[in-house]
């Protein structure tokens, strides 16, 4: 019997099953040349693959949104460009130059801190996966016709795998590669299947049809497991489903201190497709929409009218409060279509509230969008990575020209729609009574506070170590943040990463944390918590 002890999780839940071993066909290029006069057949080649795997794609996106942005990407002219470029100029055969472009965008959103935006890098593989086996002729293995209860386990799986499970049979999914923010981990939380990602060579440990226990929640996998520990991890599997099912029936009672202060539970989505999953655990509204998504996974600066459409759509779905954070790119967020100036330490450098400033004309086009949406819900403005009360006052001013013109083009929004601040920077700490002299509302980012507190850049596993927002010092800003709020009489939330630990909890309402806005999996912990405070 063997232990494997997993770092990160990306959910809860226990399985005992045997093992599906997934294997995907060799899908490596093959090396034939191609002569000048042979550009224009490899061209075509690329034609017809892109356009079956777009046909696929329109299908999957009317069944899961999550592909809406795969079929951008699968229309991307960049992409297209990348892969004709290739094959023209360079003389590349179709194939390699599918690989090659797929890698340079890959490798573009790989490079990026933020672990979200960093997932983003398997969504464009996956669309490489789908047309290199229709130019080799190959058939991908169909996870849905498994009929039988399995633990799946794979090197990596994409989300048009995901997507194919049948929670009945997958018990379990465990993975070489992928992060807890990619898009599996988030379509395996929505079915509630238990996934272990980053298993570093787990596979060769592995054969198929071996029995494997496996607690999600607490990072381990158990292979070959004696009787023993089968009899324990069938009694915990059955100890979690009743927990479960009780948290499950606590989704109805408001979130309410037994002193009676009533906390607001909310997500942190990126898309109306997080928002729809978000729901059913009876949240309170959205306490951060990452709107840089939209600009991300494009092709071009979205307009006023394709950010239109889905922030109003957000908003009738989650009518009681939609937070959107104005833009956040910049730093380790970059844009396909767009080049950033080389920095030293873009960090510290020219990125969300700033570039949004100084691109004007962008930025209106984006609080137009917002504006014109909070006619359909509680929309609020959030502005990101403030130091200083006239980038505030500036945001502030912008949005009032853009309330004039939509005015004077007759759109209807909200008059007195609130506007905040993202308290995730060291001065935004300090001036904290200032700025909740002028903002709406509060929301503080622990994922850049802490790293800027404390110095440590949260990617750098070296440091990993000293990246704490249990630190003494984060706790004293959070607390002084908090109190500056209240004492100004507007609300203060939090939407960074500690929102959802459970280990925190007790704490942040201790401090009088206002509204906790989180990964949708882990708002049944902390609403059981909020309750028996």
């Amino acid at each position: 019997m063997e232990v494997v002890k997993v770092e990160k999780t990306a959910s809860r839940g226990i399985a005992v099953a045997p093992v599906y071993l997934y294997r995907e066909p060799d899908l490596a290029p093959d090396s034939y040349a191609v002569a000048k006069e042979q550009a224009e057949e490899e061209q075509k080649k690329f034609v017809d693959a892109r356009s079956a795997v777009v046909e696929e794609l329109e299908k999957l996106a009317g069944e899961n949104e999550i592909f809406a942005a795969h079929l951008e990407m699968a229309n991307d002219f960049m992409l297209q460009d990348g892969v004709n470029n290739r094959i023209a100029i360079e003389q590349k055969n179709v194939q390699i130059a599918v690989k090659e472009t797929v890698e340079e965008f890959a490798g573009i959103f790989a490079a990026m801190e933020d672990a979200y935006m960093r997932e983003r890098g398997a969504d464009i593989r996956d669309i490489g996966k789908r047309l290199l086996a229709g130019l080799k002729g190959k058939k991908l293995p169909d996870l849905g016709s498994l009929d039988a209860p399995v633990i799946v386990a794979a090197r990596d799986l994409y989300p048009s795998d995901t997507v194919k499970l049948n929670p009945e049979f997958v018990k379990g999914i465990v993975t070489e590669e992928g992060g807890v923010t990619s898009h599996v981990s988030i379509i395996a939380k929505s079915m509630n299947i238990p996934i272990l990602v980053g298993v570093s060579g787990i596979s060769e440990k592995l054969t198929d049809g071996e029995t494997v226990c496996m607690d999600a929640g607490q990072g381990l996998l158990v292979l070959a497991p004696d009787e023993t520990a089968l009899s324990e991890y069938q009694q915990k599997k059955e100890a979690y489903e009743n927990e479960r099912r009780r948290l499950m029936e606590l989704r109805n009672t408001p979130a309410v201190t037994k002193e009676g202060k009533r906390i607001s539970l909310c997500a942190n989505v990126g898309n109306v497709e997080d928002i729809k999953n978000a729901l059913e655990m009876n949240i309170d509204g959205v306490g951060l929409f990452r709107s840089e998504l939209l600009y991300m996974e494009n092709s071009h600066f979205p307009t006023e009218e394709e950010q239109f459409a889905v922030y109003k759509e957000a908003a009738e779905l989650c009518p009681k409060e939609l937070t959107i954070r104005t833009l956040d790119i910049g730093g380790d967020k970059e844009l396909p279509y767009f080049a950033f100036e080389k920095e030293d330490n873009p960090f510290l450098g020219w990125r969300a509230i700033r570039i949004s400033l100084d691109m004007k004309e962008m930025f209106k086009e984006q609080l137009r969008a917002i504006l014109r949406a909070s006619s359909y819900g509680h929309v609020r403005i959030m502005f990101p990575m403030m130091i200083s009360l006239e980038e505030l006052r500036d945001a502030k001013e912008i949005v009032e020209e853009c309330k004039k013109e939509l005015t004077a083009g007759g759109k209807s929004f909200d008059e007195n729609i609130e506007l905040g601040m993202m308290m995730e920077t060291p001065a935004s700490v300090i001036l904290a009574d200032a700025f909740a002299k002028e903002a709406d509302f509060f929301s503080i980012g622990t994922n850049d506070l802490t790293q800027y507190l404390l110095a440590v850049d949260r990617g750098n596993k070296k440091i990993a170590d000293r990246y704490s927002y249990f630190h003494p010092a984060v706790l004293s800003a959070i607390g002084h943040i908090i109190e500056a709020g209240h004492r100004a009489g507007i609300k203060v939330g939090m939407c960074g990463e500690m929102a959802g630990d459970s280990k925190a909890v007790l704490k942040l309402l201790e401090f009088g944390l206002d509204e906790f806005s989180m990964s949708a999996g882990n708002i049944d912990y902390v609403r059981e918590q909020i309750l028996n405070y």
